[in-house]
């Protein structure tokens, strides 16, 4: 395998990730940016280790994972999703009523457990990449260090984009947010 086919590889497998920071920027607006600037480290940094567990583990557990890896991703980012549709909506229909944490800070924030499941989510297709890269001729190394990378730098454009959504969208965006969740589950699930 060449290197630019491993670079597309890691593009390819990042395209969810990407969705899902896009997503999260603009449904997590008034998030901290040291929180938002989170989602590029986990995506990237899971991106890399399913496929290096996928090659050391593949022979093991490879076509369970593939078998179910649709019906997880599809529950874990389902219920995420659905989760943030119902908050949005509930902020649309009552927008006088913000729930707020003793803190005074807004109650809807990204979770270092939400990451951890999103970040599994979309890199469960990266382990079957990792079984496949061991019947190859590939500097494995060398591959899960440009797919994390890759994932990582197309996470950090997505928080730009899931910024400038965010404005344009509004109080609509925790609902548009989940709906995309829900929808890359449901490709995880039929693709």
């Amino acid at each position: 395998m060449s290197p630019l086919e491993v670079v597309v590889l890691g593009v390819a497998l990042s395209a969810d990730a990407f969705a899902v920071t896009v997503s999260n920027t603009f449904c997590y607006a008034d998030e901290r940016r040291s929180r938002l600037a989170l989602q590029p480290v986990f995506f990237g940094a899971f991106q890399a280790l399913m496929p290096l567990l996928g090659y050391f583990l593949g022979g093991l557990a490879a076509s369970l994972i593939e078998r179910y890896s649709g019906i997880v991703t599809l529950v874990i980012l389902g219920i995420i999703g659905g989760n943030m549709v119902r908050e949005g909506v509930g902020a649309i229909r009552h927008p006088e009523r913000e729930e707020s944490c003793p803190t005074g800070e807004k109650a809807h924030h990204l979770t270092i457990g939400q990451l951890l499941f999103q970040a599994v989510a979309t890199a469960i297709d990266a382990f079957a990449v990792g079984v496949s890269l061991r019947a190859q001729a590939v500097n494995l190394a060398f591959a899960v260090t440009v797919i994390g990378i890759t994932t990582a730098a197309c996470c950090v454009a997505a928080l730009f984009v899931g910024h400038k959504l965010g404005h344009i969208l509004g109080d609509r965006a925790e609902v548009v947010g989940g709906c995309v969740l829900i929808l890359i589950g449901l490709k995880a699930l039929l693709g």
